[in-house]
């Protein structure tokens, strides 16, 4: 990249800066008329000089100049004008001066806007272009950087250039295009009001900058501190469990007050330097219109200058300090923005870097990688010099199956990385099929050899999407525009070429469905499923998707299979050895395993209004409430569901299990409500206020029969609660309407899960096993029905979160290892990837990848040596060479390999 930000921006815009300086140099000519036009208001307009020789003067006469060189005529008259009288004359010269104002201010948001979308155009082109330098660092350059700095360099440390690229040329032509024209008006009217308006001009252009060096270097200062700081936090973060393991948080708060303490005085003194700067720059800006009222005043007084050539030169100069003041602040910010440009290029632009043509889009599938892995001198050193290779070659059909053993720091996981691609050598080099690994294209390597490491990121999307980022090679198919959407992606488009970005769709079609061995989107979940299988992680997606959500009119199949589902599952909890398990919802009974809210309410809330912590406050449900005389009876219940929280909480510390199962009251409430109900004592609920009466209605609405067992809920309150869902359904106000989607044994409920879609009811409490039980008995239905794979493709949707922490470390890893199955390819290497897992698992992983592998190759370094038995070949490292390899069978003699079977 340019290291001058002058030169880059003039490479990447020429035309657009060409354009903008034609508008700017248009723009003087009506910026001069509209200086000359007050003027000749005050002289002739107002004072009448033009009308004492004559009763009318032409307006609007339009003379062209002709040079002596092509005639002697001197000038061509356009136009004749009209010939006014002083009045009307006065009238239209301040109508053309409000005319040349608007154009003047046209010009300026037209330029204006231009230079804005090109200063925009500019930083995305920057921006693009710094991250895909990112994508060719070489694999060590990440262990230098700090993620956090280099995405706020990207973001953050660049957005001022977007402003400044706009300003780079057009603000120094239209600023000093505006000084220079308002200076020559000035000297036509007074030469020696000129010399002075110059003068003082100088004198700032001469100090100010001065000034404002240190505080070029000041801000060069908060910036880097700045940075550190953004990175210091980003550890903090990523570390915050060690932090509180090791009681360093006091440790770490110390650190941050000195960095914010450094960044304070940084900013203080650039304050302190930024103001005294501005004083001075506006002391002397005032000063120039004093000597021109002093200076100007003599001649008007003493000498032949008109008092209409003062107001002029006053209002010329009026428009000057401005431009005059923002050149000034441009030079400045010239040297601050070269300064971070300089800085930001620096920190992209590290050595050995990958070639760009590495990473060029394919026109077609990669081809199979065949023959031999083949490492040749192969050496591999830490940053500080430290050797993970030396010289290490070796030879290996690409379709075996290859264990590569040895001691922590024996250079096993570092030979797994050279040949995967993850590392580059330092000497030597890797060879497959008898070309160089390090000049095969990106996308060959990607889809003909993966890796898997201890270390899984998965992006922060669903399964399905991190399942299916190992395909996303090159774009298969456009996605599908129409109408409005179309004509938007178009512009998109072409903003994209404008802004040197290439055309690329993120929504097209990426999978390459052909790399899995499926034929499209129908059957690439299928593909999917099977992966899952081998690494074990069916079952806990499949639990994923008994807990998510479908929308049934995008899904209408799996919709009619779930209700499938329930009716079987109903029709087998008839069965005696299941009875008492389950209490399903019927309209016309009370729940006693559901809340009083759920009962009411008998539907699932969609958003936010009908939550336990809101129903209570509901207008609507109030209505419905106090319709049916409830609202005294619930809180009435409340008290007594307060009075036996209080007394059986009384003694009980803070986190006591009985608040868990009773989840009326925390222990932070428990002291207001037993000041509630002393101020109750002897009085009715009737007599508290109406916040208090809500409060001890709330209670109630959390209370569930079959599991507190207070008996507060007889056969005739279930009746009366009865009788408020049904009018609750009945009267529910059309704006409420989306708000709730009712229970109906023939409709599937998009707002509750899989689970309880299957379910319908309530698991009945105090039944042992009970969860188990149904949950195996669902499982026995689904897969009678031939619709688990279906609830496994909903549990594809579970979101992982950020960098997979909603997963496990060891489902983390099994995702990963899955990742690199579905893509099929010839070389699967695996280093140490169930690390985390017992060893049971570990061995059955290893036995069901062997299978799925079939003829295709693997090198797997493994961290028992025992697991080798399996493979075709074992390698053996020890401080960074190969020491011994052969089939597990011919190692038996080799004193390092049975010492490492010895060890385990």
């Amino acid at each position: 990249m340019d290291s001058n930000l002058f030169k880059y921006v003039w490479r990447n815009s020429r035309p657009e800066q060409l354009i903008i300086l034609g508008l700017v140099v248009l723009a003087q000519v009506f910026y001069f008329a509209s200086l000359n036009i007050p003027k000749t208001i005050v002289n002739d307009g107002i004072e009448g000089k033009a009308f004492k020789s004559a009763q009318t003067v032409p307006f609007l006469r339009i003379d062209l100049p002709i040079p002596s060189f092509i005639s002697d005529v001197g000038s061509i008259r356009l136009s004749d004008g009209l010939s006014l009288a002083q009045w009307p004359y006065l009238v239209g010269m301040s109508c053309l001066f409000l005319v040349m104002v608007t154009i003047n201010g046209l010009f300026k948001k037209t330029i204006n806007t231009q230079k804005g979308r090109m200063g925009e155009r500019m930083l995305r082109r920057l921006r693009y272009q710094l991250y895909d330098r990112i994508l060719l660092f070489p694999p060590a350059h990440f262990r230098k950087v700090k993620q956090a700095e280099l995405a706020g360099m990207i973001n953050n440390e660049i957005e001022p250039l977007g402003g400044f690229i706009g300003d780079a040329y057009v603000q120094p032509a239209f600023l000093g295009g505006q000084a220079i024209t308002a200076l020559l008006f000035i000297m036509l009217q007074n030469i020696w009001l000129g010399l002075i308006v110059i003068a003082v001009l100088a004198v700032q252009a001469f100090i100010i900058p001065k000034l404002r060096r240190k505080i070029v270097a000041l801000g060069k200062q908060r910036q880097i501190t700045a940075r550190q700081f953004s990175g210091r936090v980003a550890e903090t973060v990523d570390g915050v469990q060690e932090v509180h393991i090791h009681a360093a948080s006091n440790y770490e708060r110390a650190d941050i007050v000195g960095r914010l303490g450094r960044i304070f005085h940084i900013r203080f003194e650039l304050f302190q330097r930024k103001f005294t700067a501005k004083f001075l720059n506006n002391l002397l800006a005032q000063t120039t219109p004093f000597l021109i009222y002093l200076i100007g005043g003599y001649f008007v007084l003493f000498g032949d200058m008109q008092v209409g050539a003062v107001v002029g030169v006053l209002l010329a100069y009026k428009d000057l300090p401005g431009p005059v003041k923002e050149l000034i602040d441009w030079d400045q910010q010239r040297q601050d923005m070269q300064q971070r440009y300089e800085q930001v290029i620096e920190q992209f632009e590290p050595d050995g870097m990958l070639a760009a043509e590495l990473q060029a889009i394919p026109n077609a599938a990669a081809p199979a990688l065949s023959g031999a892995v083949q490492l040749n001198g192969v050496a591999l050193a830490e940053e500080g010099g430290a050797p993970m290779l030396d010289a290490v070659t070796l030879s290996f059909p690409i379709g075996r199956k290859v264990a590569v053993v040895g001691g922590a720091g024996g250079g096993k996981e570092a030979l797994a990385q050279v040949v995967a691609r993850v590392a580059h050598p330092t000497a030597g080099g890797v060879a497959i099929g008898g070309k160089d690994l390090a000049e095969l294209p990106e996308a060959a390597v990607g889809a003909r050899l993966s890796y898997v490491g201890q270390d899984v990121y998965l992006l922060p999307v669903t399964i399905r999407e991190n399942l299916l980022y190992g395909l996303k090679f090159r774009p298969r198919g456009p996605a599908a525009y129409e109408g409005a959407a179309l004509r938007q992606r178009e512009t998109e488009e072409r903003e994209a070429r404008r802004a040197g970005n290439p055309v690329l769709d993120v929504a097209a079609d990426w999978v390459d469905y052909e790399a899995a061995g499926a034929s499209g989107p129908h059957d690439i979940d299928q593909r999917v499923i099977e992966a899952l299988r081998v690494v074990e992680l069916e079952a806990d997606v499949y639990r994923y998707g008994l807990r998510g959500t479908i929308a049934p009119a995008e899904r209408p199949a799996v919709a009619e299979s779930i209700l499938k589902a329930r009716a079987e599952l109903h029709s087998r909890l008839a069965d005696p050895a299941f009875a008492g398990l389950v209490e399903p919802f019927d309209r016309d009974r009370y729940n006693r395993n559901m809340s009083v809210a759920e009962n009411v309410l008998f539907g699932t809330p969609m958003g936010r209004t009908f939550e336990p912590d809101n129903i209570t406050a509901n207008p609507y449900m109030r209505k419905v409430l106090n319709e049916l005389d409830l609202a005294t009876p619930l809180a009435e219940m409340g008290v007594e569901i307060a009075r036996t929280m209080v007394e059986l909480f009384a003694d009980l510390p803070a986190g006591h299990p009985f608040f868990e199962q009773f989840s009326f009251i925390t222990a932070e409430e428990l002291p207001e409500y037993r000041a509630l109900l002393t101020r109750l004592s002897g009085r009715t609920v009737a007599d508290l206020s109406s916040e208090e009466r809500a409060r001890l209605r709330a209670l109630p609405f959390r209370y569930i029969e079959a599991r507190h067992r207070l008996g507060l809920i007889d056969e005739a309150m279930e009746q009366r609660l009865l009788a408020a869902r049904q009018a609750f359904a009945a009267g529910l106000p059309t704006e409420l309407a989306s708000d709730i989607e009712f229970y109906d044994v023939a409709r599937y409920n998009g707002a509750a899960t899989l689970q309880d879609n299957i379910l319908f009811g309530r698991l009945v409490y105090g039944q042992a096993q009970g969860a188990d039980r149904v949950g195996d008995l669902i499982g026995e239905v689904l897969d009678g029905l031939g619709v688990r794979n279906a609830v496994v493709q909903v549990g594809l949707d579970y979101n992982v979160g950020v960098a997979g922490k909603r997963l496990s470390a060891g489902q983390r890893q099994k995702v990963g290892i899955a990742r690199a199955l579905l893509k099929r390819p010839d070389l699967l290497v695996l280093n140490e990837p169930t690390a985390v897992l017992d060893a049971a698992t570990q061995q059955r992983l290893l036995d069901k990848i062997l299978a799925a592998r079939g003829a295709l190759g693997v090198l797997w370094t493994l961290s028992r040596t025992a697991q080798a038995e399996r493979f075709d070949e074992v390698i053996v490292m020890q401080g960074g060479r190969m020491t011994a390899r052969g089939a597990p069978s011919e190692l038996s003699g080799d004193k390092t390999y049975t010492d490492l079977l010895a060890a385990g």
